[in-house]
């Protein structure tokens, strides 16, 4: 079983690219849908992180993110609690795959370069655009604050330090159709590492 890993700032489309890659035949393993579940009443990290945020808090997403994206020390402890139970989802259902037979697995993770090889992937692909796309995406089409953004940015690896660990990079910054060519051309790539 191959395991790529897809990661990429926030808005830069990782979950478009994710989709396009399940199209083509990829099994999708996406490290955010775990991670609500994992923190989702009666989760493994749920007790922890009530007891850590309080439960008005731990019941509300944004309100959270308001708090941990700027407060460092908060954000260590949501990633304390939340990262080690993620990985232990994500071992899981990557050896469940492994035993169904899967053949190619698109581990989507947005913190794939902040969490220093805690997935062993045999090749990253990074989804990229300039940050400037990004935060217009998520103001116009999320409907998020743009301070909110930012500090958010602010708290993920830079677009250097992505790139730095690309195999592959997407550039997500023109038409649908460029976008469906570059994954075209990247799911090409990877039925190559499979030979």
């Amino acid at each position: 079983m191959l395991v790529v890993g897809l990661t990429g700032g926030i808005g830069s489309g990782k979950s478009t690219v994710s989709s396009l890659l399940a199209d083509r035949g990829a099994l999708v393993v996406d490290t955010d849908a775990v991670a609500r579940q994992v923190v989702a009443p009666g989760g493994p990290a749920h007790d922890a992180l009530v007891r850590r945020f309080g439960p008005a808090l731990a019941a509300d997403r944004r309100a959270l993110a308001g708090v941990v994206f700027s407060d460092p020390e908060a954000l260590a402890d949501l990633n304390a609690i939340v990262h080690p139970a993620v990985r232990d989802e994500v071992a899981r259902r990557l050896a469940e795959l492994r035993l169904r037979g899967a053949e190619v697995v698109v581990l989507a993770v947005p913190l794939l370069v902040e969490t220093g090889g805690a997935y062993d992937v045999a090749a990253v692909v990074v989804v990229d655009c300039p940050e400037e796309v990004a935060v217009r995406r998520l103001v116009e089409h999320r409907g998020m604050d743009e301070a909110d953004v930012r500090r958010r940015m602010a708290a993920q690896a830079s677009r250097e330090q992505r790139m730095a660990v690309a195999d592959v990079v997407i550039h997500n910054d023109a038409t649908m159709d460029d976008l469906q060519a570059q994954v075209d051309e990247t799911w090409e790539w990877i039925q190559e590492l499979l030979d």
